[in-house]
């Protein structure tokens, strides 16, 4: 929807659009109690306690006082409401900061000042030097004659760089008087988030300029949260207010992601629900049926003869009411907190901070930790990411003389030199393109030095190769450009600026020479995007091979050419260019079709070649992950070669004969799909043998592989291990990480640039190098590390910790929950199967809240393994990868151990105090105290690593639990008087404890000793290493389990269906040995992996177990 701005017309632009008040809150005053109660409702399992809390509230079936849910259910709803509220009031201060900023403005010819909250659409906002932009101008003028003003957009982008933005054509030449009194109409679309692209058209109402409608780009605003830099003042007219600029636009909640975690805990509470109902259905028959035929003839029960016509469910909702508690109620809670936790400890980890830029990691989803210890795929950038982006120019080939091979550097080049020196025709242009073909910015310092600004890292390397070549970029003056060569000055008016794209992959600028007024075009990009459009009759080829030989050192190539042009071709293109960018339906096309009218006729001048050098660690991070069995993928704009070259280098592909490339290529749907037959047929060949194998494909091919023989493709992907992608454009970085999701992979994708922002976004996982492309990418990610070394520890240690605390902490919230309910179905059997409570409401009120969560939550500092041997044998990735520690094998151990505790419990208990003629209230007590015994001990024999914080946790968590029972024992009202003082003062009460903590945890620890002993997991000999202080000098291999996929013998014709069958899980020990895994493809030829052979109609996928 289009909107019209009248400038500096307040009547106009009064009521039709918002106001400039910022506003992030989620909240208001009003609307926060039932808003957050409504979020928090909307998840089922706060429904499902909800309801349960309500029944209780009925007095005919509840069995305990309904306090003992409505207190946990309140305090947990608290809590969260009481994070919201203070997360909330943080953004209003935040946002009442912004608002509150003053601005001068234009009203009526008058400058004034006002709160940035007042601004509207329409008026004249007037900046002054290092001022923020309080919202989406549109420029009217600078104090520079220009019509020049610099800006620093890093808030907006993360990049540092200063950039220019120049006033519209149509407000050129305006005294600043004038500029109070001008009026006219911008005719633009509707808000929208995209901060690199406006299409509108500017009006001046005469007696400025007669109603001449003029274009308008991203490059004449100043948006929201920019800076004005190196300019005295600037003013320009607001079109986008409040949330509706680009910045606010861009901002909101993103979605939410699901991890396997949380996924596997969403199932197994599923489940226990059904088990639930199934155990209420089978009790509530049996209590009609006892009621019936038994209770009836005792006269004490005194049931009536006739009851109401709802009477046989008042047993079934009363058993329900009583099994409730099979779902922990603060599992959620739990977690979130110490989720937080594990993102705290990426914020503070001092070995992954950037030392060079002071940079430490963040994690900016707190939601997602344990992910990071499941992740199968990495998805890879590979400018900025793998390599540092401090592009160096190196090397040169122009007019068919090769310049810096003999030395690894054109610089110093002797016979490059010489050529400059001597005016060589063919060197000077190659350079003058170098020099003006660009969107750089010269800064002068006091000293008279000049230093580079540059949005391009490619850029800046080449304005800088040609200065110290003599061709100096000096300044920048509105449309003109100084040039010094050899002590001479040179002067050019850019005209047109035809700007890169991803689709064009070429810049060209339209420049007039000052001193012969011959017009030039000049331009630079990839091969591709040059050499086809070179002018009939140049022999091109040795500039192709150039190219191949650059990529082949792992050189980025840019070739360069320019034409002389007519002055009436000129005008004519000019004024194709002008309504190109007039029209504001679309626009990037016509402005693409407009180019592609004058890029035509090139000669070739040459091709640059810049070394871009890979990070320290990169190729040990690589080698650590890929041993850790998981794959790797780059995803990279550059050429195929050059790709190859950096994949070679950094440990993604083993050279000949270890390693094997299968190119996937072809312009035609026919060639890719026999170019997929081929490689797919070799690959499964390729499976049987120990070979390390990738596939490489071009984004052409790819485009026609996803559209058109997506099943192949996705074949082929399970099939690598690696893959290397080039010349892929963002669009299909997300597609391919949107593929391996579908096949059930966990993905992590990382990137430093804003080219990167969907496929970061796409991935279960997104990491974000803050880079030296700015920090769009780290802003949009789930994390945000330095550099790429970081990944390995980011994986290795905090997503393995993460998993492991999560999984044992989500299955104890279980199976405490589990222990209490059996023993009140125990008890049900003794009592009549009535539904009657064994405990009272202020134990189990208590159970949840405080007696058993202090001792879980300091589980976040255990550690099964030291960091350092993580480190060294990453290979110990694969449990957490494989599911082994949160799964429904393992679930359905700790659902035996809760089972088999409470029997334990409940008959010792019994069996001790029954027949004493004891109070229900001293029974219920002997019984909740043999639990929390329990469960410290259970607690101690899970915990891998003792702190002193631990210990009190533990230990202090049982003194607490007998504190707080002395303290209301000692209230008469409290319905426990006096109680626990009578317990404790019988030795009886004590040999209970010690025959339940005997009998409940010898056999968990004969079983465990034996496991330990003589089926040691990999991970239990690397504990034995670290307690005896031996190394371990090999672990072994992991014998590999198949997980065959049947598919269709028909070429390129493959059906993908999911197995997942996990073996029975050994009940009582801490990982299950049996679950399978997805395969990492290939045989891998590493320790920890067999690959067994195939059979020639299927393939396998290799699941590693222990």
């Amino acid at each position: 929807m289009k909107r019209y701005v009248y400038i500096n017309d307040d009547n106009l632009a009064q009521d039709l659009y918002c106001d400039n008040r910022i506003s992030n809150r989620k909240y208001t005053i009003w609307n926060f109690l039932p808003k957050n109660l409504w979020e928090q409702f909307s998840r089922f399992m706060n429904q499902y306690f909800l309801l349960i809390a309500c029944l209780q509230l009925w007095s005919l079936i509840t069995p305990v006082n309904p306090a003992s849910t409505w207190g946990p259910l309140i305090f947990i709803f608290a809590v969260s409401a009481i994070k919201e509220a203070w997360d909330d009031y943080n953004r209003y201060l935040s946002d009442k900061k912004a608002n509150e900023k003053e601005v001068w403005i234009v009203r009526q010819g008058i400058r004034k000042l006002i709160q940035a909250q007042d601004v509207r659409v329409g008026n004249i906002v007037w900046l002054r030097e290092n001022d923020e932009v309080p919202c989406d101008l549109v420029l009217l003028g600078t104090a520079d004659p220009q019509g020049i003003c610099y800006v620093e957009t890093a808030a907006l982008d993360g990049e540092t760089d200063l950039k220019t933005r120049v006033i519209p054509s149509a407000c050129m030449g305006i005294d600043i008087e004038l500029l109070h009194k001008i009026k006219g109409v911008i005719e633009c679309p509707g808000p929208d988030k995209d901060i690199r692209r406006l299409d509108a058209n500017m009006r001046l109402f005469p007696p400025f300029l007669d109603n001449d409608m003029f274009p308008l780009t991203i490059k004449n605003t100043l948006l929201q949260s920019c800076y004005l830099r190196n300019t005295e003042w600037a003013c320009g007219v607001a079109v986008y207010t409040g949330n509706e600029t680009k910045l606010g636009m861009c901002r909101g909640v993103p979605e939410p992601k699901l991890t396997a975690v949380d996924a596997m805990i969403d199932k197994l509470t599923g489940a226990i629900f059904v088990f639930q109902i199934v155990v209420v259905i089978v009790l509530g028959i049996a209590g009609n049926v006892w009621k019936d035929t038994e209770a009836r003839k005792l006269w004490y029960v005194r049931y009536p003869k006739q009851g109401p016509w709802y009477e046989l469910l008042i047993i079934p909702l009363r058993f329900e009411l009583l099994c409730s508690i099979m779902i922990p109620i603060s599992i959620k809670v739990s977690l979130d907190l110490v989720k937080g936790l594990y993102a705290k400890f990426i914020d503070w980890d001092d070995h992954m901070v950037d030392l060079e830029t002071k940079t430490r990691s963040n994690a900016a989803n707190t939601a997602i930790s344990e992910d990071l210890g499941q992740v199968e795929y990495i998805l890879t950038d590979k400018t900025g990411t793998l390599t540092e982006n401090k592009m160096i120019f190196k090397r040169c080939c122009i007019s068919g003389r090769f310049y810096g091979n003999e030395n690894g550097d054109a610089l110093t080049d002797t016979e490059l030199l010489n050529a400059v020196s001597s005016g060589s025709a063919d060197v000077i242009r190659f350079l003058k393109v170098m020099a003006i073909c660009n969107t750089v910015i010269p800064v002068r310092s006091k000293s008279g030095a000049i230093s580079y600004k540059a949005q391009s890292q490619d850029e800046e390397a080449l304005v800088r190769a040609a200065a110290r070549l003599h061709m100096v970029l000096a300044n920048k003056n509105g449309n003109i450009l100084e040039i010094n060569l050899n002590a001479s000055l040179l002067q050019y008016e850019v005209l047109d600026i035809l700007e890169f794209t991803s689709e064009r992959k070429r810049m060209s600028v339209v420049v007039k020479d000052c001193q012969s007024g011959k017009i030039f075009l000049l331009s630079k990009g990839a091969d591709e995007a040059i050499l086809p459009h070179s002018h009939a009759g140049q022999e091109i080829r040795t500039y192709a091979e150039t190219v191949e030989q650059y990529a082949q050192l792992g050189l980025r190539t840019l070739c360069l050419a320019w034409r002389e042009l007519d002055d009436d071709e000129y005008q004519e293109w000019a004024l194709m260019f002008k309504d190109a960018n007039s029209t504001l339906i679309d626009r990037e096309w016509r402005v693409a079709e407009a180019c592609q009218r004058l890029e035509h006729d090139l000669e070739i001048l040459g091709v640059a070649a810049i070394e871009d050098r890979l990070q320290d660690g990169v190729p040990e991070t690589i080698a650590t992950l890929r041993k850790a069995g998981i794959n790797f993928w780059m995803l990279t704009g550059d050429k195929q070669n050059t790709a190859i070259q950096i994949a070679l280098s950094c440990n993604f592909v083993s050279p000949e004969p270890k390693g094997q490339l299968l190119m996937v290529d072809g312009k035609t749907e026919d060639e890719v799909c026999r170019s997929l037959e081929r490689v797919l047929l070799t690959m499964r060949i390729t499976n049987t043998e120990p070979k390390d194998v990738a596939f490489v494909v071009d984004g052409w091919a790819l485009e026609i592989a996803l559209k058109h023989y997506r099943k192949a493709f996705t074949e082929l992907a399970i099939l690598s291990r690696t893959a290397i992608c080039c010349r892929v454009t963002p669009s299909q970085k997300a597609q391919l990480v949107e593929l391996l999701k579908t096949c059930d992979y966990r993905t992590l994708a990382i990137g430093d640039g804003g080219n990167d922002v969907r496929m970061i976004q796409q991935a279960d996982i997104g990491v974000g190098i803050s880079g030296r492309e700015g920090l769009q990418a780290a802003r949009a990610a789930d994390y945000s590390i330095g550099k790429f070394r970081f990944l390995k520890r980011l994986i290795l240690v905090h997503g393995r910790y993460s998993y492991n605390r999560t999984a044992f902490l989500s299955q104890y919230s279980f199976y405490k929950s589990l222990l209490i309910c059996f023993i009140q179905i125990f008890f049900s059997f003794i009592s009549g199967v009535s539904g009657t409570s064994l405990f009272n409401s202020v134990s189990l009120m208590a159970y949840n809240v405080f007696y058993t969560s202090v001792p879980v939550l300091v589980s976040v500092l255990d550690k099964d393994l030291s960091e350092r041997t993580v480190m060294q044998h990453p290979q110990i990735l694969f449990y957490c990868q494989a599911g082994r520690l949160l799964n429904p094998s393992t679930f359905a151990g700790w659902f035996g151990r809760s089972l088999f505790h409470a029997i334990v419990v409940f008959a010792i208990t019994i069996h001790s105090y029954a027949l004493e003629k004891s109070e229900m209230e001293e029974v219920s007590m002997v019984a909740l105290s043999g639990c929390i015994w329990l469960q410290a001990f259970v607690v101690a024999l899970e915990t891998n690593s003792f702190t002193v914080l631990q210990h009190l946790a533990i230990w202090g968590n049982l003194v607490g639990f007998y504190a707080i029972n002395w303290i209301v024992s000692a209230i008469p009202s409290s319905g426990m008087y006096t109680i626990m003082f009578r317990l404790c003062k019988q030795p009886l009460y004590w040999i209970t404890m010690i025959l339940i903590v005997a009998a409940g945890m010898g056999p968990v620890l004969a079983l465990k000793y034996f496991r330990y002993t003589y089926r040691s997991s990999k991970i239990n000999i690397l504990q034995q290493a670290e307690r005896l202080g031996g190394p371990i000098l090999s672990l072994g291999n992991i014998e590999s389990q198949t997980r065959t996929l049947e598919k269709d013998l028909s070429p390129l014709s493959i059906s993908l269906p999911k197995n997942r069958n996990s073996s029975v899980y050994e009940p009582l020990l801490t990982e299950s040995p049996n679950s399978t895994r997805r395969s990492l493809g290939a045989g891998a030829p590493f320790d920890f992996f067999q690959s067994q052979s195939r059979l020639s109609t299927n393939y396998s996928r290799n699941c590693k177990d222990n």
